[in-house]
């Protein structure tokens, strides 16, 4: 498909952050905005699956979190944009960028089939693989250093699965998150229902039954999980680290259970990295948001969050400044620059707070950790700051 010579804002990438961008400047009344992605369709995959307070208050008030796939995320949005008249123009895989040489405002985008876009704003939401963030010369490394996760657990494995027959007891009831720790380790089970089952699958194989994704930790002595791993492997991992209910151990659980569909899989590490910076100019202005900003353990469910809340400030931003260089061409960058780091400041504050998370679940002597743990959640005050961390309202 034909891309248009030019736009005013050029958006790369389109999951939930992308994709927010653009309704976000659609929301502001910027409609000269053009949204690309490297592959032919999105995701037909669940990924992060919750969804705070502080996100979904910027589309209307929430006071819990909401767990939902993010590909049922993803549709949402896509099927918003859609109604606007905006369609995500796929595959269109960048490749080069440089300063225009007759307008210095101005960055050529060239892409892999040998068309180019000219753009006054590039937004790079193109995954922690970001090849804006490469072209444009931003280092991404962890802010404390590349030994700082060492003693953290660092390979997981994430899964959606039904079982035969299908599991009983508190811990399967529909909408509860269950995370159990020990030994270095974590487990995490968190029920679906069936409510998501027509999005989730695949290969036109119906699923009837409840889905739950799990997420489990894997030492690193047992060497690195297979990029999709498979039934066998899910059903090993569940059977060591999972709780009773849903075991195949029948001196564990009188009334055992088996993996009966794989509806997903993946595997994937839990270290952090931070861009050196999140807004640059090459021509452009370049803002990177999401993943190719930032990237950082799993824990707290903060990802795909603090993507979606840094596409709608900086999508504010961006609009703001389009409007003052109508009214004065040589306006400067300082709501850029304002925004840019206050979006920095956020994710440094993340992926320390997913650190320190991380760090509570996989201290030694679980024993009298948990007792601690215990005793604190009793105080309001303590109850109140975890919800405030989590929820995302402490740190928007």
């Amino acid at each position: 498909m034909s891309l248009p010579e030019n736009t005013t804002v050029l958006i790369v990438g389109a999951g939930p952050a992308g994709l927010t961008a653009a309704l976000s400047l659609a929301h502001h009344k910027c409609h000269d905005f053009v949204i690309v992605d490297a592959v032919v369709e999105g995701q037909n995959t669940s990924r992060s699956i919750a969804m705070h307070s502080a996100t979904i208050e910027k589309y209307s008030a929430h006071p819990y979190a909401l767990f939902v796939p993010q590909n049922v995320t993803e549709l949402a949005l896509v099927q918003k944009l859609q109604s606007l008249g905006v369609h995500v123009q796929r595959p269109h895989r960048v490749v080069g960028m440089k300063q225009n040489e007759q307008d210095s405002r101005i960055t050529d985008v060239s892409f892999e089939d040998g068309q180019v876009i000219r753009a006054r704003y590039i937004i790079g939401a193109d995954g922690a693989r970001s090849i804006i963030r490469t072209i444009a010369g931003i280092g991404f490394s962890d802010p404390e250093g590349p030994n700082s996760g060492d003693n953290l657990p660092s390979q997981m494995v994430s899964a959606d699965v039904t079982f035969e027959p299908e599991p009983v007891g508190s811990l399967t009831l529909e909408g509860y998150l269950n995370i159990a720790v020990f030994s270095s380790n974590f487990f995490v089970l968190a029920p679906f229902g069936n409510r998501f089952n027509a999005k989730l699958t695949q290969d036109g194989k119906p699923i009837t039954k409840s889905i739950f994704r799990i997420i489990s930790s894997v030492p690193i002595k047992n060497g690195e999980p297979p990029h999709a791993p498979p039934k066998e492997y899910i059903q090993d991992l569940i059977d060591a680290n999972g709780p009773a209910c849903i075991t195949s151990n029948p001196s564990l659980n009188p009334t055992p259970v088996k993996v009966d569909q794989l509806v997903w899989s993946t595997r994937f590490r839990t270290h952090s990295a931070i861009a050196d910076c999140v807004f640059t100019r090459l021509g452009a202005a370049i803002f990177l948001v999401g993943d190719a900003a930032h990237i950082h353990s799993p824990a707290g469910g903060q990802g795909m969050n603090l993507g979606i809340r840094d596409a709608i400030f900086v999508a504010e931003a961006v609009t703001k400044h389009i409007k003052m260089s109508a009214e004065n061409p040589d306006v400067d960058d300082t709501i850029l620059q304002e925004i840019a780091d206050m979006r920095h400041a956020r994710a440094l504050e993340i992926i320390g707070f997913t650190k320190t998370l991380l760090k509570l679940a996989t201290l030694p002597l679980a024993s009298i950790r948990d007792v601690i743990l215990r005793i604190l959640g009793r105080f309001y005050f303590m109850q109140s700051k975890a919800a405030w961390g989590l929820s995302g309202l402490g740190r928007r």
